[in-house]
């Protein structure tokens, strides 16, 4: 099975390309622009397999996907390239609307047209696999109220707008074309490899560099929290088990207030690097606990209160569960960026990034 992945340098990406190729014997064929947040570092331990593939390529560029997909003959599309930090997208939202619902656009339409040349029985095993995100459908009001796969959308922010209107258009190119497609929204994932300017990471790396931990408003924001790994092998079950046409909710079961998050990442920290012995302190330091460094700063426009997925579908039909609880994958997570100080400098440096425009 050929599959080619879209944004596989990214963080949801390189970890779904790394399951695949350490668990199957599928192609891969990693397709990504390489911006600021992708980096090829994070899949280095499996690109030299004779499985994997890489084309730098812009989503939005109908010619060279169409010369990617001539060459390569996929079987199946997975497709995660996105601009997807909320922040960046209040401040400037022209990059979301381009690579979120202009690529896709065109993806689609490469896809349609390679797909619509296919005999009947490459036709039928052709799957468009989309994975987007729990930010589409908005808020939700109560307590007890999750998100199904009939919730109406209601994005908030110029980030999720953009990834629910590439979710309409490939529910679009399904009914009206017949193009066989899936849809996955997942709520928010942690793990290794991810990019620092997200919660989790940027916790950790300001608290081990004595930096203020800033937490938006009061720090009550509620989301469900999902380890990468469990994710990448969710997404593979649907591509390769999952009904055309459908959508599937993915989600961690772990529903944590930012400030609870925040908190038990600080406790983490604790045992595993103390203050008294983190040389970014200096020895007149006062401070004891990490989270003596918390600093709750103004909130985020029309930031929206609570996440929570009800994946009972996914189980049901297709027996996908999460392996790690959240205290198992943060304590996981922690452990990584203690132990791969090295990937995640290079990428605050820039040093990854000027290399890579070095080699082009």
């Amino acid at each position: 099975m050929n599959i080619l992945i879209t944004g596989g340098a990214g963080f949801i990406g390189s970890a779904v390309i790394r399951h695949i190729i350490k668990n199957t014997h599928h192609s891969v064929l990693n397709v990504d622009n390489l911006t600021y947040a992708g980096n090829l570092e994070s899949i280095k331990d499996i690109e030299s397999s004779a499985c994997y593939m890489f084309e730098k390529v812009d989503i939005c560029n109908r010619v060279e996907l169409e010369r990617v997909f001539n060459a390569f003959k996929p079987d199946a599309v997975m497709h995660l390239a996105a601009e997807s930090h909320v922040d960046r997208s209040i401040d400037g939202p022209s990059d979301f609307i381009q690579t979120n619902i202009i690529g896709t656009f065109t993806l689609l339409e490469v896809a349609r047209s390679y797909w619509s040349k296919l005999s009947n029985q490459k036709k039928s095993i052709f799957r468009f696999h989309h994975i987007s995100t729990d930010e589409v459908y908005g808020d939700l009001e109560g307590t007890d109220d999750l998100f199904t796969e009939q919730t109406s959308y209601e994005p908030s922010s110029p980030y999720s707008a953009s990834k629910a209107s590439s979710d309409h258009l490939v529910r679009a190119w399904n009914r009206t074309y017949g193009l066989p497609v899936i849809v996955t929204n997942c709520s928010n994932n942690y793990g290794p490899y991810h990019f620092p300017e997200k919660l989790i990471p940027h916790i950790i790396l300001n608290a081990l560099s004595a930096k203020s931990l800033p937490v938006y408003g009061d720090g009550s924001q509620i989301r469900d929290w999902l380890y990468v790994e469990d994710h990448a092998r969710a997404l593979y079950k649907v591509v390769t088990e999952g009904v055309v046409g459908e959508t599937y909710n993915i989600g961690g079961h772990n529903e944590k207030k930012n400030i609870e998050v925040v908190e038990t990442l600080c406790a983490l920290l604790d045992e595993y690097a103390p203050i008294s012995g983190n040389p970014a302190f200096s020895s007149s330091s006062r401070l004891t606990h990490y989270k003596d460094l918390i600093t709750f700063v103004t909130d985020r426009p029309g930031h929206d209160v609570r996440y929570a997925i009800d994946a009972s579908k996914i189980k049901r039909e297709l027996g996908w569960v999460p392996e790690e609880s959240f205290e198992t994958g943060i304590r996981k997570t922690v452990e990584w960026y203690l132990n791969n100080e090295n990937w995640w400098k290079r990428v605050l440096t820039g040093e990854y990034q000027l290399e890579r425009i070095g080699d082009q």
